[in-house]
Formats: C-alpha cells, sequence, structure tokens
C-alpha cells in the first residue's frame, strides 16, 4: 500500500480497498455472466436482450474500471486476473455448458444485482465508519445505477 497521506489511517485504506477489489471481483464475474448471456440468447426476446445484456456489459466494464481506480486512489492496487475475480467475488459463474432460457438469465441477473447491492449498502456503512466521506459517495452512486439496473431486469420478468 503506498503512503496516502489523504486523512485516512492506512489501516482504514487497507480495509476500504479491500472492499472496492471484493465488488471490482464481483462485477467482474458479473460481466463475464452478462456477455456470455449476451452471446448465448435466444427465442422471442433475442434481439431487446441481445442489445439490452451488451448495454450492460458496456457500463459494468466501465464500472470496473472507476472502481480500480478508486482502489489506486486510496493508495491499493486493484486485482486484476480471473482467477484473482474468482478467489474474491461472491458471485458465482454458472458452467460454461448451461445455457439457461431468457427468462432464467434474467432471474439469475436479477439475483446477482440485487447481491452486489446488498453488499454496497454494507460497504457505504463501512465507509461513515472510517470517514471516508468519497468511497461512501461513490459507492452510493454505483448502488443508485445497480438498483436502477435491477428494477430493468425485474421489468423485463413483469416481477
Amino acid at each position: 500500500m503506498q503512503n496516502v497521506n489523504i486523512g485516512m489511517t492506512s489501516e482504514h485504506r487497507q480495509k476500504i480497498c479491500a472492499i472496492l477489489n471484493q465488488i471490482v471481483a464481483d462485477l467482474s464475474v458479473l460481466y463475464v455472466k452478462t456477455r456470455n448471456y449476451h452471446w448465448n440468447v435466444e427465442g422471442m426476446q433475442f434481439g431487446p436482450l441481445h442489445e439490452l445484456f451488451e448495454h450492460q456489459y458496456d457500463h459494468l466494464a466501465e464500472t470496473i474500471d472507476e472502481v480500480a481506480e478508486r482502489v489506486r486512489m486510496l493508495g491499493g492496487r486493484p486485482i486484476g486476473t480471473m482467477v484473482q475475480f474468482l478467489e474474491h467475488a461472491t458471485l458465482k459463474e454458472h458452467p460454461s455448458n448451461d445455457h439457461p432460457d431468457a427468462l432464467t438469465m434474467l432471474a439469475n441477473l436479477v439475483a446477482d444485482h440485487e447481491s452486489c447491492i446488498r453488499f454496497l449498502r454494507e460497504a457505504v456503512d463501512t465507509c461513515d465508519q472510517y470517514h471516508d466521506m468519497g468511497t461512501n459517495d461513490f459507492l452510493t452512486g454505483l448502488m443508485e445505477q445497480q438498483e436502477k439496473t435491477a428494477w430493468m431486469l425485474r421489468s423485463h420478468l413483469g416481477t
């Protein structure tokens, strides 16, 4: 961890960086899952879902970059390999030969985004505890984005 003098202890910055790296990991797994669904969606909703999934994985790629940059701002190093992503992520991959139907794809993505939202709520509380208003604000915005994505996916399901 780099020596950064921004009014937070090194210990607090390390703990926040660990949280941010878990977010990088979870969003990376979600990115791969969303891209896989984009490639493999079939059925009557192919066109709109193919487009929706592409929009979502593009957005996830940007978000992953922003979270990794936040780790660097705090003096840490973001994780960056598939092995690290899978070690740190709470989200799980599906077997590569598992190609669910479109409704199951949507339900899986809703569940993953909602899991991310719950973790982000806890992370915001931790940021409050460590007086890290910058990361708190950043994660609150990320949580709002995830809530919108989950709502859009649920809307496709009609739930």
